[in-house]
């Protein structure tokens, strides 16, 4: 079986039967074809002749080339995949992953604004009274308010807003369904863009459209995100800051953590407790600035 070929099949494997999200899918279709032009490089055209020393070479190779320690983790992540199905398909009977060490990537806690900066999104002067504006704004409050992925609300149609029990269908990762409540302000601010939207000639049913009509890229949403937040208190912003921000600030305010992980639509719960961290950091901080006995404004006198 030739490299690419093993690689197509594999990629159309993730793609039907894993259910793979477009994104992730343009992720592992990209590594791979990376790793097949090393392969190309070193004379190897079947998978039956990658031996283990191989991916640990890519591996130093990246290294070299400045990708950071989570990058190589990724990509290591899609070979291994990739080896297992060659493997099960019997392509190969040699584990070629397995002399590679994946890199230790420090653990950072997810970054998010504050709570008093949400509130700049309802401000309507912020945004200019036209289709874009209300457009923009939108944007940004179905992100903080949902805590939905970049690409599901390029993907989220006007079909998915169900206005009778004020929620909303969401397509996620794998196509899994799941449902979000949103309050009534944020429901009646979806109405009346889909009235203004309604009003331009639209290529399909997707919910964020362009003047244009045509639906919105994920790099035009970072675009809305980058213009409108540049004031909040956070390193990097982007549309799964508001989604951490999201999670973090219903967290902060008591919310239970299996409710948040259904909301977020993660498959396990490891992936959602990393917000208590957060949530145990917010606290330590208030404590530090504000605690006498701390260091803080109050501290008391002798």
């Amino acid at each position: 079986m030739t490299v690419g070929d093993a690689i197509q099949r594999y990629l159309l494997y993730v793609k039907t039967e894993r259910r793979m999200s477009p994104a992730t899918y343009t992720v592992y279709e990209s590594e791979l074809n990376a790793f097949a032009a090393f392969l190309n490089g070193q004379g190897i055209d079947n998978v039956e002749d990658i031996i283990p020393q191989v991916p640990r070479m890519w591996q130093m190779q990246c290294a070299e080339q400045g990708k950071a320690p989570r990058s190589i983790l990724r990509m290591l992540s899609s070979l291994r995949g990739w080896c297992r199905y060659c493997r099960r398909m019997g392509w190969i009977h040699v584990d070629f992953m397995a002399k590679t060490v994946s890199p230790k990537c420090p653990k950072s806690l997810p970054v998010f604004f504050r709570e008093h900066d949400a509130e700049q999104i309802y401000n309507q002067q912020l945004f200019p009274d036209t289709f874009e504006g209300c457009r923009d704004q939108l944007i940004l409050q179905l992100l903080y308010e949902t805590g939905m992925r970049r690409g599901e609300l390029v993907m989220l149609c006007i079909d998915a807003i169900d206005v009778g029990s004020a929620t909303i269908k969401v397509l996620g990762k794998r196509n899994k369904e799941r449902y979000i409540p949103i309050e009534n302000e944020l429901l009646q601010n979806i109405l009346h863009y889909i009235t203004l939207r309604n009003e331009l000639p639209c290529e399909d049913n997707r919910l964020i459209v362009g003047v244009n009509g045509k639906p919105c890229t994920g790099s035009q949403i970072y675009s809305v995100v980058r213009k409108y937040m540049s004031f909040a208190n956070a390193d990097k912003i982007s549309p799964h800051v508001f989604r951490h921000s999201f999670a973090t600030h219903i967290l902060n305010q008591g919310g239970d953590i299996i409710a948040i992980k259904e909301l977020l639509g993660h498959s396990s719960l490891a992936a959602t407790e990393v917000y208590t961290h957060v949530s145990r950091e917010h606290l330590k901080e208030a404590y530090n600035h504000a605690h006498p006995r701390a260091g803080g404004n109050g501290k008391s006198q002798k």
